[in-house]
């Protein structure tokens, strides 16, 4: 899938200091916006993270992992990732805490740091998505199979509503379905075209005869 090696975002602002700041996750998983992922929590860092997310009703980040690992020392991520929110959670194993959390918006890292306890935070832009618009007669061959996917799946692990009707939004959510590997899964992510994730994935579908 050769067509999903785009760069990262490069641009740096001189004064990374007045963003905003929220803590990292990094895994070896991708989140879109609106998608959804579960997650079981043990190290101490991330318990005390999502403890305090869920104290204060704020969102941490989830970015991909580019070297290290999920456990042990913190692990150096792919620049874009998406903020998440706590949306369900059970503690009914000790010293174990699944999560379940909701995508909102794609960020930029531009400046990172590790606290005392390892936890990672990162200052981020938010980027702006593209205003809604309607999948493209052209690209419309995999409105059917997502549909058929989704009833398939459930509200559980594609809630509604469901914006077939919002180009961007099929894309995300094509992207989280699609067989391939994580990294292929995170340039879709950095793509700012709808219209080019859209292209890519009906590329993808034909080459592998999901779709006529």
């Amino acid at each position: 899938m050769s067509q999903l090696n785009q760069p990262n975002h490069p641009n740096v602002p001189a004064n990374a200091s007045a963003l905003p700041e929220i803590p990292l996750f990094p895994l070896n998983s991708i989140l879109a916006p609106e998608g959804r992922l579960a997650l079981k929590l043990f190290e101490t860092r991330y318990l005390d993270m999502a403890a305090r997310c869920m104290r204060e009703k704020s969102p941490f980040g989830v970015a991909l992992i580019k070297e290290g690992g999920e456990v042990g020392a913190p692990a150096l991520s792919h620049t874009l990732g998406t903020t998440a929110r706590i949306v369900d959670w059970d503690m009914s194993q000790p010293g174990l805490l699944f999560i379940t959390v909701q995508g909102e918006q794609r960020f930029q890292i531009e400046e990172r740091r590790v606290a005392s306890d390892r936890l990672q935070y990162a200052r981020v832009r938010y980027l702006p998505e593209p205003a809604p618009q309607p999948v493209p007669t052209r690209l419309a061959a995999m409105l059917p199979l997502l549909t058929a996917v989704l009833a398939d799946a459930g509200e559980t692990r594609f809630p509604p509503p469901h914006r077939l009707d919002d180009a961007t939004w099929v894309g995300y959510r094509m992207a989280d379905i699609l067989p391939i590997p994580p990294l292929a899964r995170q340039r879709l992510l950095e793509l700012d075209d709808t219209l080019s994730r859209l292209e890519i994935i009906d590329a993808y579908l034909r080459q592998h005869k999901l779709v006529k």
